[in-house]
């Protein structure tokens, strides 16, 4: 039997990977989707009362209308609109089906997953960076007490929490898991929060932080965990707390395991960004193509959904047919 080829398939089935998919479509290209997990995996992963920064029609895609009740959407509402977008546009996707290699055949690529091998002229790499967290490294991080994802304050209500990061993530299970009546300490490896928290819950925190009620050390990191209590370095020396949870919402990273296995050269500095075409998308690998957020490496904050729409466009316009 002669297998399939696709004109390209499409790694990841978020937003921007739903977008080249529908770019794809207008073209009366054949292209494939996979995600390793659900439709839009990383806004299925964001806590589960999160609102996001940008107004609804920042988010829309495909031409779709993405009506919100409010100024600004939430993830529920999020969720469904995608799954909205799919089905209008009737996208080929496969979810829950890891891609484990991406092997270069000369004219074609041999997409292999755990279900199968697929055949594609080009490949699109979209998937985007929640998938891996930043790891701390130190004594106790693997134990069952420690999270890097954050859903709801609930689990966390009357306990001691640490939580570990200075950005959104980390400020809104702060307060959230506070006003649980948790005992929340919060620890940030710089001198304040960072300064794409929020601006309407800014006020919110400093006024916490400022009335002790969120016990917080600056220039400080977690150096051990245990069963029931945690070691904090401070600018003042160490210092030992009793604990019961500890949220790490210290960052994500691409999956740059398949980045190198697909044959992308990473940057050498600091955000360790893939090589790319600035104006195709297409990366060092011929075929092979970028699109969201993953073009910005560890530099996580450069590249969303509202600014990395045009990607899909680009990239599908300069796909090797």
């Amino acid at each position: 039997m002669t297998q399939k080829i696709f004109d390209a398939v499409i790694v990841g089935a978020g937003p921007i990977g739903l977008a080249c998919g529908i770019e794809a479509k207008k073209k009366n290209l054949n292209t494939i989707i996979f995600d390793e997990g659900p439709l839009v995996n990383s806004i299925y992963n964001y806590p589960i009362n999160m609102t996001f920064f940008s107004t609804s029609e920042r988010l829309e895609i495909g031409d779709v209308p993405f009506i919100s009740h409010g100024f600004k959407p939430t993830r529920t509402e999020a969720l469904e609109y995608y799954r909205r977008v799919k089905n209008h546009w009737n996208l080929n996707v496969h979810l829950y089906e890891k891609i484990v290699d991406i092997i270069d055949e000369i004219s074609l690529f041999k997409i292999i997953t755990k279900k199968g091998e697929y055949f594609s002229k080009n490949v699109i790499i979209a998937t985007g960076f929640y998938r891996i967290p930043n790891l701390m490294n130190i004594p106790g991080e693997d134990l069952p007490k420690v999270f890097h994802y954050y859903r709801e304050p609930h689990p966390f209500a009357d306990m001691n929490v640490a939580i570990v990061g200075g950005g959104n993530s980390a400020v809104d299970a702060a307060l959230e898991i506070f006003r649980r009546n948790a005992n929340v300490t919060l620890i940030i490896k710089d001198e304040w929060i960072d300064e794409s928290v929020k601006a309407w819950i800014v006020p919110d925190i400093e006024n916490r932080i400022k009335f002790n009620e969120i016990k917080t050390y600056f220039n400080s990191y977690l150096t051990e965990i245990r069963s029931d209590e945690v070691d904090i370095q401070t600018p003042e020396g160490k210092l030992t707390i009793r604990n019961d949870f500890v949220l790490a919402m210290t960052g994500y990273q691409p999956d740059y395991g398949l980045l190198t296995k697909a044959g992308i050269k990473i940057s050498n500095d600091n955000f360790e960004q893939p090589v790319f075409d600035n104006e195709t998308f297409e990366s060092n690998k011929k075929g092979i193509f970028l699109a969201g957020v993953v073009c910005g490496g560890k530099n996580t904050n450069k590249w969303n959904i509202e600014n990395a729409r045009f990607h899909a466009e680009r990239v599908i316009n300069n796909l090797r047919m």
